[in-house]
């Protein structure tokens, strides 16, 4: 199975995120027996201080903040700031000591030494704002989903196709999950053969008062297939080494909060790959306060040699923090916790992307096409009722 177009490298080349046999884990045991999947070493910065120096703007989504810490430890350096209410600046001066508050976007897209603007725009004007940037010169990237529909697609995939520009969107549900990135690996090694079925479920806790307004807004936020379903449409081509998907079934629906009645609380959807794999997502804001994390995100990968299981953020009444990954092959059941083990390898690879041209950390197609299917799964959504 080829997944070359978004893999960052074969299981033959993975020496520094997974050893070729799998080094034993130690400690780590089931029925009795040495687990044999371990993760490799963390990445480390790829990039001097001053070498790749990007920008962030625009700070509607508090995803704003993984995305420039995720730059900044893998050795990028935030210059600038631009955000037009200053309430939202104290954070990141406090981090960033010396980073420069831009009154206009104008003075980021000027500075010559500006290689990336990271930004988590309203989800409506993303497209916008990263035409603007790749037009400037610059790569752009951006907090999930990247549009909200099929015609800003088209616009920026145009304009990335003119300017020789990126536009990378920020799937942190697995680019920031270390049992994501495990699994990657462990799928890219053969270790549960031919991916057959991802299942990806994606709940998460509301806290509908601290939201802002255009958050229940279906054209601004685009509609909870594109909004969270991004993610899900992202592993499944991962995981599933697909290209593309048709779309099977879709629905969504509100059936907890009438007094935001664009918001919708609920979706699903199934799709088949052009390789055959299938995928269910379900997606909702449905998370009840009891739960100590802000949400069970699971994904369950079938292939035919075995399957995998990842409790991302929560494993249920036993670690409120998650990270676990569990994996059944031919030889026996293995439990691996990979908190502070894997770390976040793409924002490095990513960095020399841009500074290369290259696309070892994923390819411009794939993040495409991810945001294809949740906007095409979000189009073909019949209403259910609430």
């Amino acid at each position: 199975m080829d997944r070359r177009h978004f893999l960052t490298h074969s299981a033959a080349a993975a020496g520094s995120a997974l050893a070729p046999a799998f080094a034993a884990s130690p400690g780590a045991k089931a029925g009795g027996s040495e687990v044999p999947y371990a993760p490799g070493p963390k990445p480390v910065p790829v990039v001097k201080p001053g070498e790749f120096v990007f920008a962030a703007a625009h700070f509607d989504h508090n995803h704003i903040s993984g995305q420039c810490n995720a730059l900044a430890a893998a050795g990028g350096t935030l210059r600038w700031l631009y955000e037009p209410d200053p309430r939202k600046h104290a954070p990141f001066l406090q981090r960033y000591p010396g980073v420069k508050v831009a009154r206009a976007l104008d003075e980021i897209l000027a500075d010559p030494e500006v290689r990336l603007v990271t930004a988590a725009a309203v989800t409506s004007e993303r497209a916008a704002l990263g035409v603007r940037v790749m037009r400037a010169g610059k790569d752009y990237f951006t907090d999930k989903a990247p549009c909200t529909t099929l015609e800003q697609l088209a616009e920026v995939r145009q304009v990335a196709a003119n300017t020789g520009r990126k536009y990378f969107t920020y799937y942190g549900e697995r680019l920031t999950s270390e049992a994501g990135m495990f699994a990657t690996d462990l799928v890219a090694a053969g270790v549960v053969g031919r991916v057959v079925q991802v299942v990806g479920l994606g709940p998460h806790r509301l806290r509908k008062a601290t939201r802002p307004a255009w958050f229940f807004q279906r054209e601004k936020y685009g509609g909870i297939l594109c909004d969270i379903g991004s993610h899900q449409c992202e592993q499944f081509l991962t995981y599933a080494g697909a290209r593309d998907a048709a779309i099977t079934h879709a629905a969504v629906g509100n059936f907890a909060n009438p007094d935001t009645p664009e918001l919708e609380d609920f979706g699903e959807a199934s799709f088949v790959g052009d390789n055959g794999a299938t995928s269910q997502i379900r997606v909702d804001w449905l998370t009840p306060d009891g739960l100590s994390n802000w949400g069970d995100g699971r994904t369950f990968i079938l292939g035919t040699k075995g399957f995998i299981e990842l409790r991302k953020y929560v494993d249920l009444t036993r670690n409120p923090q998650g990270g676990e990954v569990f994996i059944v092959d031919g030889r026996g059941e293995y439990r691996v916790d990979v908190t502070g083990r894997v770390g976040y390898r793409f924002f490095g690879e990513f960095i020399l992307d841009c500074l290369n041209r290259t696309e070892r950390a994923m390819t411009q197609e794939h993040a495409f096409k991810a945001a294809e299917l949740c906007l095409r799964a979000q189009a073909a959504a019949r209403r259910l009722a609430g």
